[in-house]
């Protein structure tokens, strides 16, 4: 399988609060802004997109639970790759995330805090460690 570019989709409560507060955090306005769909183009061939639990709830229920019985507990990680992780972090707090783990050193090469954003989902900010 070739893949030729992906987009990541959270399923979010309230899409309009999810829009802003991801709007604030990547400091850019979405590519796609349509009721039932939201999208951010982070890089060349990569989107992250936010729909409502509802709109997605009418496919999946069933065979899965409704993602509103989710709500709050960490369902993914997005991790972020950022050039500037100081800035990154005060636009999180500025977002209105909140702050799970400060910045730290980590074993894998990068110093990252983590965050969650209004629907629990953790987002790490990272920046590659100077050798």
């Amino acid at each position: 399988m070739r893949i030729t570019a992906h987009e990541f989709i959270l399923y979010v409560k309230d899409q309009a609060l999810s829009t802003g507060f991801y709007r604030a955090l990547l400091a850019r306005d979405p590519v796609l802004d349509v009721p039932g769909m939201t999208e951010f183009e982070l890089s060349p061939g990569s989107k992250l997109g936010l729909m409502p639990e509802q709109g997605i709830a009418r496919i999946i229920s069933g065979p899965l639970p409704h993602p509103a019985t989710a709500q709050g507990m960490p369902r993914c990680e997005l991790y972020l790759l950022v050039d500037h992780l100081d800035t990154a972090m005060q636009q999180a707090l500025g977002a209105g995330a909140l702050e799970v783990s400060p910045a730290a050193d980590r074993d894998w090469g990068h110093r990252v805090a983590y965050f969650a954003d209004p629907d629990g989902h953790v987002i790490a900010l990272a920046g590659i460690l100077a050798e």
